[in-house]
């Protein structure tokens, strides 16, 4: 079965290659063009999810699934939340993660470490040309380090902390990241909701 992963960020697409490779689904990615930001103007992640599942599947007729994820800081009232990937107004990628981090650690300051709670979230939709939707979340819940731990993962991973393992998701091999991260999460409840959702996409004769 052919499913396009609609993202361009290469770091979402290794890891959804690593997550979903015990399935029978052959992957497939858009090109190299810039994501259209129109797809990502909603107030949630659900609705960013849905808008570019939706759109990549009515444009290249057939099964999409896109996602929508971010960090949510405690301190921040839950920012940078949707904008996650664009905190510091940074439209290029050279440096686009250094300097959301370097916004985010400006904005928490010296606040202590019981104060700096966050959750990584991230909502996965799944949808065909005829609009039939499958929704899932996963959360993981940690805090926002002082300073930058790691060499592994992308955006936000040196800065975000797993209590139970001392340890930066950017200090994490990428098999240990995938069991117990956001998305990691996420896909976990996909595969848990598939069997009855491929159902309705393709019922018995």
């Amino acid at each position: 079965m052919n499913i396009l992963i609609a993202t361009t960020n290469r770091g979402k697409q290794k890891e959804y290659s690593e997550l979903l490779a015990d399935l029978p689904w052959e992957l497939s990615f858009p090109g190299p063009e810039k994501d259209n930001p129109d797809l990502e103007n909603g107030l949630t992640f659900r609705e960013n999810a849905v808008s570019k599942a939706r759109h990549y599947a009515r444009t290249g007729k057939v099964l999409t699934l896109a996602d929508d994820s971010g960090l949510e800081v405690d301190a921040l009232g839950g920012r940078p939340g949707v904008f996650s990937a664009r905190f510091a107004g940074h439209s290029g990628p050279e440096g686009k993660d250094e300097a959301n981090n370097a916004r985010l650690l400006r904005e928490l300051g010296d606040l202590p470490r019981e104060k700096r709670g966050a959750a990584f979230r991230c909502v996965i939709c799944v949808t065909d040309p005829a609009g039939r939707l499958l929704v899932v979340e996963g959360i993981l819940r940690g805090y926002i380090n002082f300073k930058p731990r790691g060499q592994n993962g992308f955006g936000y991973d040196p800065l975000f902390m797993i209590p139970e393992l001392d340890r930066s998701v950017a200090e994490l091999p990428p098999g240990e990241k995938n069991r117990i991260s956001h998305r990691g999460r996420a896909v976990a409840e996909l595969k848990k909701k598939w069997p009855e959702f491929s159902r309705t996409l393709f019922p018995s004769p």
